[in-house]
């Protein structure tokens, strides 16, 4: 064959057998360094410190469990506890009689003095109260009026912020725009 008259052809064939004496190079070497290491085409034993897995996995079949729903809530100021005797009035007669939860909005602000137009935060629970959209209001004048803020429940809690140049005792509370449920009121002193 005339290298000369075909360079394409001659490149082609030199790199395909730079390539095949590379890879029969490569392959060797990696048979070679297996057999030194020990590893073959068995299973890998494990250490002698790890225990063998000899159990299996079982699951159980799911089953309707009862416990307690909704957040943990701190009681406000003022509210009383159950009976820790459990002679409350409020539990069910029997066992097999559930009691319904009590869907109370509970409101908390974590500022109870603050300046002109400073961030009230306001927090609460509404248990039973997923998905619902709560108009926030302050009393003025004796009505409460809609603040222009409102929350949404996620997980059966709520949050959002309020500001206010108006001074002295402002008392908001959130009002459930479907059910028209209110939390209890709180205060906030602007000065």
């Amino acid at each position: 064959m005339d290298t000369e008259s075909r360079p394409v052809l001659a490149g082609l064939v030199a790199l395909v057998a730079v390539a095949v004496v590379v890879g029969l190079v490569g392959g060797f070497a990696a048979l070679v360094g297996t057999q030194a290491l020990g590893i073959d085409g068995d299973a890998i034993e494990v250490a002698d410190t790890e225990p063998a897995a000899t159990g299996t996995m079982y699951l159980p079949e799911p089953s309707e469990t009862s416990s307690p729903t909704g957040p943990q809530v701190t009681l406000v100021p003022g509210e009383e506890s159950s009976d820790p005797a459990g002679a409350s009035s409020s539990e069910p007669e029997s066992p097999t009689e559930e009691a319904k939860p009590r869907k109370a909005i509970s409101l908390s602000a974590a500022q109870l003095t603050v300046s002109a137009m400073q961030q009230i935060d306001l927090t609460g629970t509404y248990v039973g109260g997923e998905g619902a959209i709560l108009q926030v209001q302050r009393l003025e004048s004796g009505v409460w009026t809609d603040f222009p803020v409102t929350a949404s429940v996620s997980d059966e809690t709520f949050s959002t912020y309020v500001q206010t140049s108006q001074p002295g005792v402002n008392r908001f509370r959130v009002i459930d725009t479907d059910t028209k449920r209110v939390s209890n009121p709180v205060n906030v002193t602007v000065g």
